[in-house]
């Protein structure tokens, strides 16, 4: 299954590889990062990994990432582990997601 999310210009998107537990950030058709998860039952996910690109780097795009990835765990029924200090950083800047997060 892939998951498409539009960030803004047609040229920035967000793709779920469930084969390979991973929400990847494409720009320009490059791959900007990506955002790994774990998970530990069926109902959660625990994103333990994010990574944006050197090149990427400094342009807001894992917030992105990470919105893409939290929402489709939502719209999922699932609930998530924030491992990751990027995802973590997200949830506290964005309380709205912060029901989502399995403690």
């Amino acid at each position: 299954m892939f998951l498409k999310c539009r960030l803004g210009p047609m040229t920035n998107e967000v793709t779920h590889n469930t084969d390979r537990k991973r929400f990847v950030l494409t720009v320009y058709g490059e791959t900007a990062g990506f955002a790994d998860y774990v998970t530990p039952s069926e109902d959660v996910r625990d994103f333990n990994h994010t990574v944006i690109n050197p090149d990427f780097r400094g342009q807001g795009l894992s917030s992105p990432l990470v919105k893409a990835a939290l929402d489709d765990t939502r719209e999922a029924g699932l609930k998530a582990v924030a491992s990751c200090s990027a995802v973590q950083h997200f949830v506290n800047k964005n309380p709205e997601y912060e029901d989502l997060i399995r403690r």
